[in-house]
């Protein structure tokens, strides 16, 4: 059983953006040295910012090691997606992904979670928590958070064939 495949795996944007697509094409799982992973947690610049009011936030952030797209969905309370969820949980979750639109500018260093998605052959986190950073280490935290997950966690996944 693959423990990290609905844990939000902390990557820096090299490795994300070396995951392999899923196979067959349709499935929704990408994977990091042929272990699946549907989750990402990355820290960095917010380097690019594209809003549509009531769709969308597409954004990048800057890691040091390259970017890595992004997308806030914006648009849960006109979205059938979310017609089966009850009204006052979709109100919380578009106000959540309302507020953390407007937080998100540029230069901004920010702690981003989301699903791993892929859109028109470019990787993507489809976001789901967004947090802004105050902390001025917290890119250099992550860093060292990553480097140690992958040698003593991740790639132990890779070893044991899981």
């Amino acid at each position: 059983m693959n423990t990290l495949y609905n844990t939000h795996v902390k990557l820096l944007a090299f490795d994300f953006l070396a995951l392999s697509p899923p196979k067959p094409v349709g499935q929704s799982s990408f994977s990091r040295k042929g272990v699946p992973l549907s989750r990402a947690e990355s820290v960095g610049v917010i380097v690019t910012r594209e809003f549509k009011p009531g769709r969308f936030l597409k954004f990048t952030i800057d890691d040091g090691t390259g970017c890595i797209p992004c997308v806030l969905w914006l648009n849960q309370l006109t979205s059938s997606y979310f017609s089966r969820r009850s009204p006052s949980s979709v109100r919380l979750i578009a106000e959540i992904a309302e507020r953390s639109a407007s937080q998100i500018q540029l230069g901004v260093v920010a702690r981003v979670r989301g699903k791993i998605t892929g859109y028109r052959g470019t990787m993507q986190i489809t976001v789901s928590e967004a947090v802004m950073e105050k902390d001025p280490n917290a890119q250099v935290l992550h860093w060292l958070d990553c480097v140690n997950l992958a040698r003593k966690c991740y790639d132990k996944y890779c070893k044991i064939g899981v």
